[in-house]
């Protein structure tokens, strides 16, 4: 039997998943306390689909918890079980596996909370509280239909179609339960999958239930998004189903174009989804597709006509950092390094455009060194991104001149050493040199050598620095002791 992590191929027999040996000891132990189970939902999903999939989901008549138990009991007395009396399910690992039990249920909700009243029920309602019908899916094991697929919705047929459909009347389903319409969304982007028009009607007519769903969880669903092939799919449909003005709606406001004496300007929401996807093309470091997202965020706020020479957006990507935090808070994203590594590049983005646009001196080289630190790479890859002009002569220029600004920053960093820098006299030493306490000249100095040292005035050297600090406090009015 396979004890390795189940990955079946597009065209293999379905009962092939079934060698594994949790599957056995799942239909012994069924068998000898005559009852029923079944594994359902995604995991079957992604077996027909040739997915790898580590999660099982075993419905059971009866207690979930209690079969679970004596499950684990049956393969080895010592695995953990974990259980969760309040939603009636357990859990253990076994084989690279997670495997969850829960008893058939079926469930019934308040209009004004998506947690629901549960009931203990049969298989069929069971999969009538599935969200879509390839999630649904459900195989049999135990007696003598073991392997047997029960699809009451024409879930196999939906997954050959690729199509994403609720298994009951999609108003019901999303009203029950608003995170369904996120899902949908989500399930649609990673399988490459189309939302069956009626469903898709029905988020949008439901798209205001979201707003009892807590944030935690719409953003769960945006992370599973965002670490998608292609992001810019999830977010199109967030848009077009109006979920996106529910979720973050200085995105929405991106959207479209305005001409005034001739002069126009790209629509930036379909720009944002293309530098999106081109970071995704080359990274997958989520924080920089938060980061691509975001980066022209305060478009709309800092948008301006100006006659005869056009529209404006000046000071965008400073307004734009300081969104970040906010918006973080709003979503529940991470208050920590990754949300200022966003808050940094938004602020920074423009900065090797401009320099290719002009001259590429030494000292803007050092300083934009300085300000990325270690995610000056980052930076660059964003920046390639951020060309999408539709003239190709243009895009070829600027990618160009983009190299020129990575071969300079190469030259600067080999020989300066500046990434991350730190001026070689700390304020301890200029204190302990002039025999002063904390105070502003201790700050000034230290700003002089910097500035000295990115102006490249002197190296980034101890000896130098040292040299310049002791000029400088004579001209303050210090003396050496």
């Amino acid at each position: 039997m396979n004890s390795k992590p189940i990955t079946i191929k597009q065209g293999d027999s379905l009962a092939q998943f079934l060698n594994h040996p949790v599957f056995e000891k799942i239909r012994n132990v069924a068998e000898d306390e005559g009852r029923e189970a079944f594994v359902i939902g995604g995991f079957v999903r992604d077996v027909i689909l040739g997915r790898p999939s580590k999660d099982v989901d075993i419905v059971t008549l009866g207690s979930g918890i209690a079969f679970a138990q004596n499950v684990a009991r049956s393969i080895n007395p010592k695995i953990k079980v974990s259980t969760f009396k309040n939603f009636g399910t357990a859990m253990f690992r076994y084989k690279s596996l997670e495997v969850e039990f829960v008893g058939a249920r079926k469930e019934s909700y308040n209009r004004n909370s998506r947690n629901p009243i549960v009931e203990e029920g049969t298989l069929s309602d069971d999969q009538n509280r599935r969200d879509f019908t390839i999630n649904a899916l459900a195989i049999k094991l135990s007696g003598k239909d073991f392997g047997k697929l029960v699809d009451p919705f024409g879930g196999i047929c939906d997954l050959q179609n690729k199509i994403i459909k609720t298994p009951l009347a999609p108003d019901i389903t999303f009203s029950d339960d608003p995170l369904r319409m996120m899902r949908a969304v989500r399930f649609a982007t990673q399988l490459g999958f189309t939302i069956e028009s009626e469903t898709f009607e029905a988020i949008k007519r439901n798209a205001t239930r979201l707003e009892i769903i807590s944030k935690e969880r719409i953003t769960d669903e945006l992370q599973k998004i965002m670490v998608t092939k292609q992001p810019s799919l999830g977010w199109n449909l967030l848009d077009e189903s109006v979920l996106l003005t529910q979720i973050l709606p200085e995105l929405a406001l991106l959207k479209g174009t305005e001409v005034i004496n001739g002069y126009g300007h790209k629509d930036n929401f379909i720009h944002t989804l293309q530098v999106l996807d081109n970071v995704c093309s080359k990274s997958e470091n989520v924080w920089l597709r938060w980061t691509a997202l975001l980066h022209d965020i305060a478009k709309t706020n800092t948008k301006k006509f100006i006659p005869g020479i056009g529209w404006t957006f000046h000071g965008h990507e400073f307004v734009g950092s300081k969104m970040v935090p906010k918006l973080f808070v709003r979503l529940k994203l991470p208050l920590n390094e990754h949300m200022k590594y966003v808050e940094k590049l938004v602020l920074l983005h423009l900065r090797p455009i401009v320099l290719a646009e002009d001259v590429v001196t030494s000292s803007a080289i050092r300083r934009l060194l300085f300000d990325a630190g270690d995610d000056i790479d980052d930076l660059m890859m964003l920046c390639e991104a951020d060309v999408t002009s539709k003239n190709d002569e243009k895009v070829r220029r600027y990618l160009h001149n983009l190299q020129q600004v990575k071969g300079k920053l190469i030259d600067v960093e080999e020989h300066d050493k500046l990434r991350n820098f730190q001026p070689p006299v700390s304020g301890e030493e200029i204190m302990k040199i002039f025999g002063i306490s904390p105070c502003k000249c201790v700050g000034d100095i230290k700003n002089a050598i910097k500035d000295a040292i990115l102006d490249g005035i002197i190296r980034n050297d101890y000896d130098e620095a040292r040299a310049f600090m002791l000029k400088k406090g004579e001209e303050l009015g210090l003396k050496a002791i």
